[in-house]
Parts: C-alpha cells; sequence; structure tokens
C-alpha cells in the first residue's frame, strides 16, 4: 500500500514526500491550502490494483489506509463504501424515494433544495467533493441573486442526506467530514434571517386588494399569526378551531418540532371564515382543487402592481418571510410580553425572537418623545421643589 499526493497543478500522482511537482508547483504550500488531493494504492483480494481518492488531508488520507488494511487483512473488503462510485444524483434518487422522507410536511422543499444542489454537483462523485467546492458554490448562488438563506438551504439538504446515507452504510464518511467541517459550519450559520423589512396594515390592505384570491388568506395569516410558510401552506382545517379561534398545530407541522397552539384575531377569523371548505381534501388553502405549493409569483406581481420593492436581493424588498417580523413587531408595539409573543411564534431563545422584532422609526420616536416628557416631569417636580423654601420662608415673616 502507498499514499500518493496528486499535483493541483499538472494531476500527477506522486510520492507525498515530494516537497515540489516537476511542473513547478509548491506541494507544500499546496498541501497547507488542501488543494492537493491523496490517494492510495492497493491492491483487492484477487489481486487487481486499486486506487482510490480519499480526500485532501493526509490524515484522512493514512486513516484509509489503514482501514483498508485492515478490511484485506480481516477479508472485509466488501465493507468499503461505493461513495467512490456514487454520485449525488443517484444518492438524491434513494433519499427523497425513502417513505419516512416522503411523510415530511416539506418534502416539495426537500426535493426543490436538493434539485438546485444537483444542478451543479448531480454528476459529481461524492468522495470526490471537497470543502473549496462548497464554497465556490455558495459564491456562484450569490452572484446568481439568491439569499444566503436559500444557499444554505441548499446545502443543508445535501448535508442531511449525506449524514442519511452515511447512517445506512451506503456511503463513507469522507463526505460526512466534508459537510460537518469548521470551515462549511460557517456557510450554514449566517444571520440570513436578521431583516428589517416590515409590512405595515396599509401595505397589507393594498397587497391583499390585488392578490388572487387564493393567495390572500394565506398572507394574511402569515402576517395576522407569525406562521412560518410551510406551516400555513401545509394547514388543514382540522388544526383550525374557528369556535375557539385557535390553530392547533401539532409537532409534526412545525420547524422546531413542537406544539404550538396560536390564536386567530377578528380580523384573520372574517377572512378564514369566507373560505370553502372542499370536500375532496382537507387543506385550508387550495387553488384548481389542489394545496397551493408556491406563492411568489403572485407576491411579486401584487408588489410589483402597487409599487412595493420585492425580493431579498432589492433595496428594502419585501418576501412573505416578513410577514413573520411583522407581527413580531406588532405584537411587541402592541404591549404582550416578549414570553407570550415567543410561545405563539414557537422562538425557543431571546436571541431568535429579537432577530424577528424590527426597531423602526416609529419606536425611535416614541422613545425620545417618552424622554421628552420625562425630562420636563423631572423639570416640573424640581421648580415645586424650589417653591417649597420660597413659600416658607415669606409665612416665617
Amino acid at each position: 500500500m502507498a499514499i500518493l499526493a496528486e499535483c493541483p497543478g499538472c494531476h500527477k500522482k506522486q510520492s507525498i514526500r515530494n516537497k515540489r511537482c516537476n511542473c513547478g508547483e509548491n506541494l507544500d504550500r499546496a498541501k497547507k491550502a488542501q488543494r492537493v488531493r491523496f490517494w492510495i494504492n492497493y491492491r483487492k483480494p484477487d489481486g487487481k490494483a486499486k486506487r482510490e481518492a480519499v480526500g485532501y488531508s493526509l490524515a484522512v488520507a493514512k486513516d484509509a489506509e489503514g482501514k483498508r488494511h485492515v478490511q484485506i487483512r480481516e477479508n472485509r473488503f466488501f465493507d468499503i463504501k461505493p461513495d467512490s462510485k456514487m454520485s449525488f444524483n443517484e444518492l438524491a434518487k434513494w433519499y427523497i424515494g425513502l417513505e419516512g422522507v416522503k411523510r415530511l410536511n416539506y418534502y416539495e422543499t426537500i426535493k426543490y433544495n436538493l434539485k438546485s444542489f444537483n444542478e451543479v454537483f448531480g454528476d459529481t462523485i461524492i468522495n470526490q467533493l471537497k470543502p473549496v467546492d462548497l464554497e465556490n458554490y455558495q459564491a456562484k448562488r450569490k452572484s446568481e441573486g439568491l439569499s444566503d438563506s436559500y444557499i444554505d438551504q441548499h446545502i443543508g439538504a445535501a448535508r442531511t442526506m449525506i449524514t442519511k446515507a452515511f447512517y445506512n452504510d451506503l456511503i463513507g464518511g469522507y463526505a460526512v467530514r466534508i459537510f460537518s467541517s469548521k470551515k462549511i459550519k460557517k456557510l450554514l450559520k449566517h444571520n440570513a434571517n436578521a431583516r428589517d423589512r416590515i409590512l405595515t396594515i396599509n401595505e397589507l390592505d393594498r397587497l391583499l386588494d390585488n392578490l388572487p384570491p387564493h393567495t390572500r388568506g394565506i398572507v394574511a395569516t402569515g402576517f395576522y399569526t407569525g406562521m412560518r410558510r410551510g406551516e400555513i401552506l401545509g394547514l388543514t382545517w382540522d388544526k383550525v378551531n374557528m369556535k375557539d379561534r385557535i390553530i392547533n398545530l401539532d409537532a409534526c407541522d412545525t420547524k422546531d418540532k413542537e406544539k404550538r397552539q396560536v390564536p386567530i384575531c377578528t380580523s384573520l377569523y372574517e377572512i378564514l371564515n369566507a373560505i370553502p371548505h372542499a370536500i375532496h381534501d382537507n387543506h385550508v388553502f387550495l387553488f384548481k382543487g389542489k394545496p397551493v405549493r408556491d406563492i411568489r409569483t403572485a407576491l411579486e406581481g401584487a408588489c410589483k402592481q402597487i409599487g412595493i420593492p420585492y425580493g431579498r436581493s432589492i433595496k428594502d424588498g419585501f418576501v412573505f418571510h416578513d410577514t413573520r417580523h411583522s407581527f413580531n413587531t406588532n405584537m411587541r408595539k402592541s404591549g404582550v410580553p416578549e414570553s407570550v409573543i415567543m410561545k405563539i411564534t414557537g422562538h425557543s431563545t431571546r436571541e431568535m425572537f429579537l432577530r424577528y422584532d424590527t426597531v423602526d422609526t416609529f419606536d425611535k420616536r416614541h422613545a425620545v418623545c417618552k424622554m421628552d416628557d420625562f425630562l420636563t416631569t423631572e423639570k416640573n417636580v424640581d421648580q415645586n421643589v424650589d417653591q417649597v423654601p420660597k413659600k416658607q420662608e415669606r409665612d416665617n415673616r
């Protein structure tokens, strides 16, 4: 057995002891930058030579070499995972075909995210992916106008798929390490939801007037409840208690996998009460007899008609998720305690809640007005205190 280093310049496989390739590439420097791919050479039990790429870390290459040593010695060669030949397209076909995945409320979102990811990496052999490929993917998608959170959803879906495959013995651990590396985790930690765009009540009224009928209730539900898009689109009538004016979400309906009760205000009650119940489908929001899956086109068109900028990449642009920001902000302005708001929206931490609570110009003006009132009161108190000794002095005379 032997470990070889592949020159990133000419791709020649050579001894890991070489400091410089014949083409002039500085291999030591390239190794530190994780640009050198390592390979292991060994012979299978039938005597045939085998060369396998094992990543961009020498330590991982040594581990892989030792593992193959043991597998061949103990006649466990078939324990070697097939990810050396499996592509992301093949793995995605297996993953989205799982019954457990099909039952998820956000199944269509998973399919879309994996499709977007595989537009770039679909034909890539899994164990040939490297961290810089994911960094380049993010840069490429950002140049196309996609938001950080949207890109992270693509990478996150692929990461979940890879982890599932690993624990089901379909692939080895190399790809898991790629998606779990510190550098890639940074890509998944963007403060992408920290937006300050909220929808005013006047903008909501104009928007509802210009939206297609099947989307009005969806936008109104987002604005008046703070529910997430997936929670709203997947909402069924058995979860809506119109008598008690409450929406009961089960753990399987929510992103954080916790049950939640969402009250229905009068404005939303009137909108929901006007929606007819279909006999063939229990979903609240239907279009041509089928559950609504996406409203972005309708929302963008309505925003354009009334002059509201639309899109994450547009200055002051509005997207559907901003209805959640609007709900948090309006509840706080109404004097509702943070703990109550968090129970309704499902925010588990105050830090997350604050990301959705926007302090706007109204708040700032209100704050300085309160300060002005306070200082005026203080001034009056001080003047009254000063007048007391003078009054006593006059009385003594």
